[in-house]
Formats: C-alpha cells, structure tokens, sequence
C-alpha cells in the first residue's frame, strides 16, 4: 500500500480451511510395533475433517475505524482475526495490511513462569519499545491492569480474568495501527470494562483501526462505528455499526 494511503486492511474473496479431528472407534491391536505405526497413522489419518471456516470475505478497513465482527458462535470471527493477523494460512484469496497487526485475544501467549512485571517488559519489547520505554510505562501499565500486588507473582498464579486484564495492558499501552481484540473485554469487572473501552476509544483517535470481537452488544454499541456480520463463514452485512448490529439482534431473537 501506499504511504498516502488511507487503507489498513484490505481482504478480497479470503477463504479459509483448518482441519480438526472427529472421534474414531480405535481396534485393539496385537501385532509387531511397526504394524501398531502403521495402523495408528492410517487412524490418524481418517480422523482429520476439513472446514471450509471462511467463505470468500471481501472488505477494507481504514485509519481511524473501529469495528466489530459479530455472528453467532463458530461464525468464523475469530478465524478472521488469526487469518489477518497471519496465524492462520489462507487457501485461496488476499490480505494485504499497512503494518504488522497485533492479536490480542485472551488466550494470547504470555510466560506463565514468568512474573507479571517481567511479561510487561518482554511484551513492551515485542512492541517494539526501548527498555527506557519500558521503565517508564510499567507503573501505568500495571495500574491500568489492576493487578496490584500479584505484579511480582508468576502468571501461574493469575486467575483468567487477571491474566487477560494484563494482556489487554501490555498491547493498548502502545499505540497499534491495527489492534484486533477477541473476547478481551469479556473478563474483568465494571470499572475494567470501561477503562478497556475508554483505551479503544483513545487508540481510534491516534489514527488506528482497532477490531473487536465480542458479544457483548453493549461494548460494541460504545466503541465501535462499523460492524461485520459474519455466518458459517460467510459474510452477511458490512456497513454503519448501528444498524448491522439491529438487524444481526432481529435475526437472532
């Protein structure tokens, strides 16, 4: 893309294929350990089911936007964003973006036998900050997680909600031109929840295009100004947030 151009994403006709294993009857096998390898690889083999999770999804995002992807569970939301972010290979199709997008989801990978303190200074290297960067955010980031005194705890010992509060601390605390969040906001409580959609907020502001996905209605309602209807991995509607998301609430009530 160009330098003058607006554009963050730009997807056209993306599909999308991952495989999963379906249960088999396995045999009790009395043979030759090389006989036992061959039997296990041909079960191995007949229990791979392929899903076609995305179905030709076309739209470009621009500076600015923030938007939710929204659909019923197995959708496809999720698989878009790993598709995006280049977790997840497509089969046919193009995602072209401006920058390297940054997934935050709460299962994004931090150290469990590491220190909450020490997961901030490696993600804040990851992201690209210097260690002065880093020393001179930490108290805010901690701050802003509400972890508090399990800072210097090892991840281990985090519950969900703790572990995906510091995640969501550690990517917002440096301006990202493409942010996607799977499900971050659906742990924590109230007070968190509106200093997640405050941060959204500021992160829009500074010319960035943030993702969200979630069910909660309510956050998407405050944060966002577009949304993406997905279905069984096609794509339903894209356009203002509004009225995607009251036609998506008739469909599905």
């Amino acid at each position: 893309m160009a330098a003058t151009d607006n554009r963050t994403v730009v997807v056209e006709d993306l599909h999308v294929y991952y495989r999963i294993r379906t249960k088999v009857k396995s045999k009790q096998i009395t043979a030759k350990r090389t006989v036992v390898d061959k039997a296990l690889r041909r079960t191995r083999k007949a229990a791979l089911k392929e899903v076609h999770a995305l179905r030709g999804i076309s739209f470009t995002s621009n500076q600015g936007e923030a938007i939710a992807i929204i659909g019923r569970n197995g959708a496809g939301k999720s698989t878009l964003l790993r598709a995006i972010s280049g977790l997840i290979p497509a089969r046919s199709g193009s995602i072209l973006t401006s920058s390297q997008p940054s997934l935050l989801g709460v299962n994004a990978a931090l150290m469990n036998h590491l220190s909450g303190r020490r997961n901030i200074e490696l993600g804040g290297l990851a992201l690209g900050m210097t260690p002065a960067d880093v020393a001179a955010n930490m108290d805010a980031i901690i701050e802003f997680s509400g972890i508090g005194e399990f800072i210097d705890l090892p991840l281990s010992t985090y519950s969900s909600g703790m572990g995906a509060r510091l995640r969501f601390a550690i990517a917002s605390s440096v301006p990202q031109e493409i942010l996607m969040i799977d499900e971050a906001l659906a742990t924590g409580d109230v007070n968190f929840k509106k200093r997640s959609q405050q941060r959204i907020l500021e992160l829009k502001e500074k010319a960035g295009t943030v993702f969200v996905v979630s069910h909660s209605h309510s956050v998407i309602r405050e944060t966002c100004s577009r949304a993406i209807w997905l279905d069984k991995g096609t794509m339903i509607a894209d356009g203002p947030m509004e009225e995607v998301l009251s036609a998506y609430e008739e469909a599905t009530t």
